[in-house]
């Protein structure tokens, strides 16, 4: 039986008009399904240009659509970012409610060589207290036992725009070391010693590329790197700054391009210097 060149509804051969879409049937007995001079069904050509049509506005929607995803990313990844400097603030004022004063840069041993970090210090303030009493302070950081807790690194000094994040020991945040600084290194610093105020000193900031190994006693001597950006020193693979905790526990945004002479002052604890907005 032959199909209506209009609905492809099986009709007889006898049919002249369609008795399911009342389409007059032309050349009477044997008429076929409609083609096109190509030879393919007009049902399926169509079909076939509509799914097209959506595979290509499909695409574009993609490509419209993927800079709004890696930007809600990158902001989710700044987000954690920032919560991360939060913790380890609110850590070391723990540590300083404990102990009278923020911790050391780092202990050294008789002769004077840094032995211990104080990311090392504050981490029962970070939930770590098992990790803490794995460690051998009788023992450099690198030492055999505490070699091996290396690997063990706290979530809170990991930042996920960093590159490498999986298996990388090293921190995403160093402190600022200076005989001016809250972390000058010989002897801990107290709250009331910082004289040019808790909202305008600085303490850690972003130092991803620095290359420190977490329980390593090393920090970015600002003398050496007195510029945001310095992959030395510090630096953020965040879009547009980097992450810094301030004394009172608050994080900022800073600009790579901050002038280093207010880059500086923010890092002096008593320096009277006049900061304007930054």
């Amino acid at each position: 039986m032959p199909d209506c060149p209009s609905c492809a509804e099986r009709i007889s051969a006898s049919d002249k008009i369609c008795p399911h879409c009342g389409t007059r049937i032309k050349g009477g007995s044997g008429a076929k399904r409609k083609k096109n001079s190509s030879g393919v069904p007009v049902v399926l050509l169509v079909v076939g240009i509509s799914f097209g049509v959506l595979v290509i506005c499909g695409g574009v929607g993609l490509a419209l659509l993927l800079p709004a995803v890696q930007q809600a990313r990158e902001a989710a990844r700044r987000t954690q970012c920032r919560n991360n400097l939060r913790q380890i603030g609110l850590a070391l004022h723990n540590y300083h409610e404990a102990n009278g004063a923020f911790p050391l840069a780092y202990i050294a041993d008789a002769s004077g060589k840094p032995m211990h970090s104080w990311r090392v210090l504050i981490l029962p303030f970070l939930d770590q207290r098992g990790l803490y009493d794995e460690y051998n302070f009788s023992e450099p950081w690198d030492g055999p036992n505490n070699s091996r807790l290396l690997a063990r690194i706290p979530p809170q000094y990991i930042c996920v725009s960093h590159p490498n994040t999986v298996g990388n020991t090293n921190t995403a945040y160093a402190a600022g070391l200076g005989r001016e600084c809250v972390f000058r290194g010989y002897e801990p610093v107290k709250l009331t010693e910082i004289s040019d105020g808790a909202s305008n000193t600085l303490l850690v900031v972003e130092a991803g590329d620095a290359g420190i190994p977490w329980m390593k006693p090393e920090d970015v001597d600002i003398t050496k790197h007195s510029t945001l950006g310095d992959p030395a020193g510090f630096s953020s693979h965040h879009i547009g700054g980097v992450h810094a905790l301030m004394c009172d526990g608050s994080v900022k945004f800073l600009p790579p391009s901050m002038d280093p002479q207010t880059l500086k002052a923010l890092f002096t604890r008593d320096g009277k210097e006049v900061v304007g907005p930054f």
